[in-house]
């Protein structure tokens, strides 16, 4: 699978010229929400569906820096998920170069509209399955 690709902005670069380190958690967002679609999950049917899945934890390591008009390709992938939490690493590769610029992982857990965590085995088996499926697949790419 072709990873999300996020075309810089002027606007997400610092005094330096170089992309500011906040950019890159909200990339992951995007990468995050767009693999769900990929992988046959639709995050605002999920919350139609009374389901929320809020970050509990993100990591980002820096290796190189992106510049204003740099083409990036995001590529997620499911590291752990049990149907309560959900880990996903991220590589950002550089398009043209494929040099690897920034790494990261987030992890997320899901709950209902009264902020209590739930099972999508049991709240949801199709958005499990998706996730199941998710998993087997990435644990089968090589690294």
């Amino acid at each position: 699978m072709k990873g999300y690709e996020h075309q810089t902005q002027y606007y997400e670069t610092d005094q330096m010229g170089i992309i500011h380190h906040s950019n890159y958690i909200r990339w992951f967002e995007s990468a995050r929400i767009w693999y769900m679609k990929e992988i046959g999950i639709d995050y605002a049917d999920m919350e139609r569906q009374g389901i929320i899945s809020p970050v509990l934890e993100v990591h980002c390591v820096y290796k190189s820096m992106v510049h204003f008009g740099d083409v990036v390709e995001i590529l997620p992938k499911v590291e752990k998920y049990n149907g309560v939490t959900l880990e996903l690493s991220y590589s950002v590769l550089d398009q043209v170069s494929g040099e690897l610029r920034t790494t990261g992982s987030s992890r997320h857990c899901f709950l209902n509209r009264e902020g209590r965590p739930l099972s999508l085995k049991k709240e949801s088996p199709l958005f499990d399955e998706a996730f199941r499926k998710a998993l087997a697949v990435d644990r089968s790419l090589p690294e």
